[in-house]
């Protein structure tokens, strides 16, 4: 064979890779994109003369008190800037608002590497935001869904919430299974839900790991030891969706969340976030919301002092503003 002909093969062949690539590329951009909108859902903004009052926030911003919410911050993610989220899992049922099952805090300081994250407690005893009465904190998605959600946790911390993610609890399992499954450091030995969870390290598929982050009344530390079993499995599946496994599968991850999340975070911001920040995050910490448990008129609450809500405010301004937290 002539060595022109060779050239004109291995051209040819080479050609035609990088079209196919360029397709696969397109292709995948464009599911990534329709998946990111039929997620994307924004929150109500606050109407003039709506709230009474304005607080300062972390990093110069401001908190709206009392009825109103803190305006997103769309800007923070893709110019790298500090930021949190509200996750919130759904235990939605037909015919049913649902109620907010899970609600995680995370501060996310891109510039650091770092993630500080915690569990507000489900039954914490606080005021509800547009609801004029104090209640359980999961009560508000009830009452008033994402926005009620919002504005009580800004209020309880303090602090400005700059997006969410809303999932749905029932779509959680099929996530994991997606991503790959999960593996955790069971620290407690239990059967729940027809499942043995052993203590040690346990990989675990979609449904266990449902059941997983379910079980409390089984565990002596009850919702605290669920809210760590539900932060590390949380990591564990950021971890998976930004690693080069995760990007591999990220059509059908994309198509079920498109189904199972509701989000404020826009299609850029979050490419950003998948693509450059999510990597580069090497640290992970961990608190826990102190407090104690009580009755009133044979209702279980758990309470929350004034000091222990400045303590979580201040790590969060602590954690947003330096290039590191070490938190205590």
């Amino acid at each position: 064979m002539k060595r022109w002909l060779k050239m004109k093969i291995v051209l040819g062949a080479a050609a035609l890779l990088f079209v196919g690539a360029a397709a696969y590329t397109a292709y995948m951009y464009h599911s990534f994109k329709t998946a990111a909108h039929a997620m994307y859902h924004p929150r109500s903004l606050v109407q003039p003369g709506v709230v009474s009052a304005v607080a300062t926030g972390g990093a110069g911003r401001s908190v709206i008190a009392d009825n109103g919410s803190s305006a997103p911050n769309p800007a923070a993610i893709s110019q790298f800037k500090p930021f949190t989220v509200l996750v919130l899992g759904v235990d939605q049922r037909p015919h049913d608002s649902g109620r907010s099952d899970t609600m995680i805090v995370l501060s996310v300081n891109p510039a650091a590497g770092s993630m500080l994250m915690f569990n507000i407690p489900r039954d914490t005893r606080t005021e509800l935001i547009g609801r004029g009465r104090e209640d359980k904190i999961n009560h508000a998605f009830a009452f008033g869904g994402v926005d009620m959600s919002i504005r009580t946790v800004e209020h309880f911390l303090n602090h400005p919430i700059d997006y969410y993610v809303q999932m749905n609890m029932e779509g959680f399992a099929k996530m994991v299974d997606l991503v790959g499954g999960v593996t955790v450091n069971n620290p407690l030995d239990f059967q729940y839900e027809g499942h043995h969870f052993a203590q040690g390290n346990l990989t675990l598929n979609g449904t266990e790991a449902l059941a997983y982050a379910r079980m409390r009344f089984d565990d002596p530390r009850g919702d605290l030891g669920r809210n760590a079993r539900q932060r590390e499995l949380l990591k564990q599946i950021l971890a998976q969706s930004v690693s080069k496994e995760g990007l591999l599968r990220a059509k059908p991850i994309l198509e079920a969340a498109g189904e199972q999340i509701r989000t404020d975070i826009t299609f850029d911001d979050m490419t950003t976030f998948l693509t450059r920040i999510g990597p580069s995050l090497k640290q992970t910490d961990t608190v826990e919301l102190k407090g104690h448990g009580s009755k009133i008129n044979g209702v279980y609450y758990y309470f929350v002092d004034d000091q222990e809500r400045q303590r979580i405010h201040e790590l969060l301004e602590k954690h947003l503003l330096t290039t590191a937290v070490s938190p205590n």
